[in-house]
């Protein structure tokens, strides 16, 4: 029954020995891919933009723009979102990081709730972990998830400088 297992497999690869090829050169490609955007991303995230706080997060992307090419940007940048949120999927049984990718892919996507749960993923300690280590390896402030009073001067809202 084994070999007969394995020998069914080895046929289906030689069948479709293309396809294998193209699944294989697609895997390495967003493998590497992901090691250098995931970290892109991550760094480039404000550090409070989890916080209360952050006004900014809150405006509308693009709302400056002509309503036609707002939907083209938002709806771009939500199929952004569910590819990155596809290929993190896949990273969680492939080599990759999966968790921050899934992670950076919801950021990037525009839904009601959108708020709550990346502010649930945030607080897993493994995925903070994770970012806090990429931001200080690239030196910059760890992800702040509620106003702190960081200063000796209470009320003095948290900035990037006394945020380290």
């Amino acid at each position: 029954m084994f070999e007969s297992t394995i020998n069914s497999i080895g046929e289906l690869i030689q069948a479709n020995e293309t396809v294998f090829w193209w699944l294989t050169v697609t895997s390495i490609v967003a493998f590497f891919a992901t090691l250098i955007i995931v970290p892109w991303f991550i760094i480039r995230i404000p550090f409070d933009y989890f916080s209360d706080s952050n006004i900014e997060r809150r405006r509308t992307p693009w709302s400056n723009q002509h309503p036609l090419v707002r939907r083209i940007l938002l709806g771009g940048r939500n199929i952004l979102g569910y590819v990155f949120i596809v290929v993190g999927t896949a990273m969680l049984v492939l080599p990759g990081p999966g968790i921050l990718t899934i992670v950076v892919g919801v950021i990037l996507l525009n839904f009601p709730g959108k708020y709550r749960l990346e502010r649930w993923m945030i607080k897993r300690r493994p995925v903070m972990r994770s970012i806090n280590w990429l931001r200080r390896w690239a030196k910059k402030a760890p992800i702040v998830l509620e106003e702190l009073t960081i200063s000796e001067e209470p009320g003095q809202p948290v900035t990037e400088e006394n945020a380290t």
